[in-house]
């Protein structure tokens, strides 16, 4: 039998509910609130993003409803203070992408994709005047909630609209390498509260440019870091499985001998390439 057009969220609201109700439900669930199940909520989307870089669309079916739960938790506890409920969530985004996509459900046109995300920026503003915000910033709506790569990135998008950016990557090549030579003077320095608080602050600058390196090479810098951190685990998955072939371990072995074991293993991924 099909699936029913909704996927069955009315069951989901009814099981949510369940879970909340005071009389049998859920102890875990009944205790949580919006704040305890936040954390939960940014799990679920980067497991979405996981099933998604892995090529897994049986995963990803299953992280998009954990995904999905979380929606429906929050909009459960909302409606128990009596503040929305999940039907004005839907009713909220539904109103949201039929007024930014004019060209789509309206009369406007764009001459190209350029354009139209400059309008939806110009709506966005609209939206926030509306509800009484009263900063005008091009930096304004740039939450603080997001991974700080990813709002690096936003903050960095935001002020290159106004001008501010440079023209391509070679001056920021050229700002990576004084950050680095910055990073290496707070380095050299004797250790102090006052040495440690410089060297956070440099070697933040150092990543605030390299995700402005990633943001004009056109490389997602979650993406990039998400391979980076793949390519290391099984890399070093791969030097613990010689190693124990070899009847030793890799804490048993000097730094010179790891060293060897992950120049064979790039040289093996290499030749098998």
């Amino acid at each position: 039998m099909p699936a029913s057009p909704d996927g069955g969220i009315a069951r989901l609201l009814a099981i949510m509910a369940r879970l909340r109700d005071p009389d049998g439900g859920c102890p875990w669930d009944l205790e949580q609130d919006f704040s305890t199940i936040a954390p939960y909520t940014v799990e679920e989307a980067y497991e979405v993003a996981d099933a998604i870089d892995r090529g897994d669309l049986p995963a990803l079916k299953d992280e998009l409803g954990d995904l999905l739960l979380q929606v429906v938790f929050h909009a459960q506890m909302a409606r128990e203070q009596g503040a929305f409920a999940f039907g004005d969530v839907v009713d909220a985004i539904c109103d949201k992408m039929v007024r930014r996509h004019p060209h789509v459900f309206g009369d406007a046109s764009f001459a190209d994709a350029e354009a139209q995300t400059v309008n939806w920026e110009a709506i966005k503003a609209a939206e926030r005047k509306a509800a009484g915000e009263a900063d005008t910033s091009a930096l304004a709506g740039v939450s603080r909630g997001l991974p700080e790569w990813q709002r690096a990135i936003k903050l960095q998008s935001r002020a290159a609209r106004v001008g501010f950016d440079w023209p391509d990557t070679a001056p920021v090549i050229d700002k990576l390498h004084e950050e680095i030579d910055e990073v290496r003077v707070e380095l050299a320095a004797a250790p102090s509260p006052e040495r440690d608080a410089r060297l956070e602050d440099e070697i933040g600058d150092l990543l605030f440019v390299a995700a402005n390196l990633a943001r004009h090479a056109k490389v997602d810098v979650g993406g990039a870091l998400r391979r980076a951190n793949l390519k290391f685990e099984r890399r070093f998955r791969a030097m613990e499985t010689i190693a124990a072939e070899d009847g030793t371990t890799m804490s048993a072995l000097s730094l010179e001998e790891q060293e060897a074991l992950w120049a064979r293993v790039k040289r093996d991924e290499r030749g098998s390439a």
